[in-house]
């Protein structure tokens, strides 16, 4: 490998939404920060399986079930 290309990989701390804390290892920021999250697995829908809501502009979704009603899906 070649010398001085790398980044420095060193420790940080990681803060999640709900103040919990972890130790980790990271080439972002410099040894001892602290990365706050605005978005984890703990608080984000596509973990926690969040409410959805499907929008209808224009009738899109009305033309579609009506076009494919009959396919007995």
């Amino acid at each position: 490998m070649k010398k001085d290309i790398h980044p420095d990989y060193h420790a940080i701390t990681v803060v999640m939404t709900n103040g919990t804390e972890y130790q980790t290892r990271s080439t972002w920021g410099s040894d001892g920060d602290k990365m706050n999250l605005d978005i984890d697995p703990t608080s984000h829908p596509a973990w926690t399986g969040g409410n959805q809501h499907l929008l209808d502009r224009g009738g899109r979704v009305s033309r579609f079930k009506k076009r494919y009603e009959g396919l007995g899906m």
